[in-house]
């Protein structure tokens, strides 16, 4: 096709018609081949969700996409099948790349790929910052089908490793290009465009329609047609979502009275700071709670432990810093709390999107203190809709202020020492050490009872 229509169309996008009375029941319904079919199955992905049924035949096609769909929708199926689909038919290295913003979602998506792909011996690459740059090299040596990276460490694969270029690509997926953007990355993004095909596919997801997106939109792709399953922001409809209006001295009390209510969930807490994350988790812990921590301080292995024990159920509540709140699909959060809430209202959307995914449905719950009012207004504002208060016993979380001071003083003192032990050498996890603290400081405690 040529790159004729580019300034007319690409501005406006063609807007597909939806999709014809829901129609198609299965993936062999929108186009998709039986073996992949078959890959689908083996996922558990019985029906496919809106989006996929939008882009998916438009992709299979040959033609490029906009999608617009709110997080946890089945973005990833949507591109992915129809790559590993064009790939079957003209099998070719280097065939496709996927630019995500956050490391943790370039491996979520690898693993997609690598499962719907298995069959068929797809091989994907991960390339992104935080990890050794030479074993990187050698990875993309090898060739491999779909490389998923981060637009900072690709450039920088592109400018200094020697015999890797891009210059076969076939496809380009742009996933999360709103966060993309939002992170800066627009140099990097229009490097990597000058170095590969014009002649491609490429396809742009995005939960958010930005100006920014809109510009790369008209840069980056040909006559698009839009497929938009949410056409303004909003959260899942079977998501529960609440607020609760607490005074900002007795959050960590409110927090451990919700994680008793609620217990026999897991859940997914988000701080606005790395160290705030760290502590909470400490403070938890001290409580008898499983809890582990997930932030930007901590090493890319460190990170992916974390996620692993998460998701493996070894830990039942997972703190972490908005580095976790877009893309990662953990399959199974019931609970969403808002522990330090957003200051971007959009935050919240993707926040709250962690749990009640692919059809499920799960809580959120948002604390509320007098500093945030005006910033909890703005989120009603922005999803249209005002929320309950979460239902709550006061007397029941003053009991709990005395345990929760002493876990507090506690948690303080390792924080105190894992700043120390960083300086002398890596920082700590969910290790031993901080139990032997804990010990330590007990029993400290119980002679000076005895005394």
């Amino acid at each position: 096709m040529a790159a004729g229509g580019e300034e007319g169309s690409a501005v406006e996008p063609e807007q597909e018609p939806a999709a014809e009375e829901q129609q198609p029941r299965s993936f062999k319904d929108l186009g998709v081949t039986d073996v992949l079919c078959e890959a689908c199955e083996q996922l558990g992905w019985k029906v496919p969700t809106k989006i996929q049924i939008e882009a998916i035949p438009v992709a299979l096609q040959g033609r490029d996409i906009i999608g617009l769909a709110e997080t946890g929708s089945g973005k990833t199926g949507a591109f992915a099948l129809p790559i590993l689909q064009a790939l079957l038919e003209t099998p070719q290295r280097l065939f496709a790349l996927v630019l995500t913003p956050t490391r943790e979602l370039a491996f979520q998506i690898s693993e997609q790929f690598e499962a719907l792909g298995s069959s068929i011996g797809v091989q994907s690459t991960v390339i992104v910052g935080g990890i050794d740059t030479m074993s990187q090299s050698l990875a993309l040596a090898k060739k491999p089908h779909v490389i998923i990276a981060t637009p900072g460490r690709l450039v920088d694969h592109l400018e200094n490793t020697k015999g890797f270029n891009l210059r076969a690509l076939k496809f380009l997926v742009m996933d999360e290009a709103d966060r993309i953007l939002n992170m800066d990355f627009e140099t990097e993004v229009d490097k990597i465009l000058k170095v590969i095909p014009r002649d491609r596919k490429t396809f742009l997801f995005s939960a958010t329609m930005t100006k920014k997106v809109q510009k790369l939109q008209r840069a980056a792709l040909k006559n698009p047609v839009k497929c938009a399953v949410s056409s303004k922001y909003q959260t899942v409809e079977k998501l529960q979502q609440y607020y609760i209006f607490i005074p900002s001295k007795f959050k960590d009390s409110y927090l451990v009275y919700i994680l008793n209510e609620l217990a026999g969930n897991s859940f997914m807490i988000f701080c606005s700071t790395c160290n705030n994350t760290q502590r909470t988790a400490l403070l938890l812990r001290n409580l008898g709670f499983t809890a582990i921590p997930l932030h930007g301080q901590m090493s890319q292995n460190k990170r992916l432990g974390s996620l692993n024990k998460f998701k493996a159920k070894a830990r039942s509540i997972l703190l972490a810093t908005d580095v976790a709140s877009r893309g990662l699909d953990i399959p199974h959060v019931d609970v969403v709390i808002n522990f330090d809430i957003p200051t971007h209202s959009k935050d919240y959307i993707h926040r709250v999107g962690r749990t009640a995914r692919a059809g499920r449905s799960g809580k959120s719950i948002t604390f509320v203190t007098q500093y945030d009012v005006e910033l909890f207004q703005r989120i009603e504002h922005l999803i249209g809709k005002k929320l309950p208060a979460f239902p709550m016993q006061e007397e029941e979380v003053m009991m709990l202020t005395e345990r929760v001071a002493e876990a507090q003083r506690l948690a303080r003192m390792e924080l105190r020492e894992q700043g120390e032990k960083k300086r002398s050498r890596n920082d700590d996890d969910d290790t031993e050490e901080a139990i032997g603290v804990r010990n330590k400081v007990a029993g400290g405690k119980k002679k000076k009872r005895k005394a």
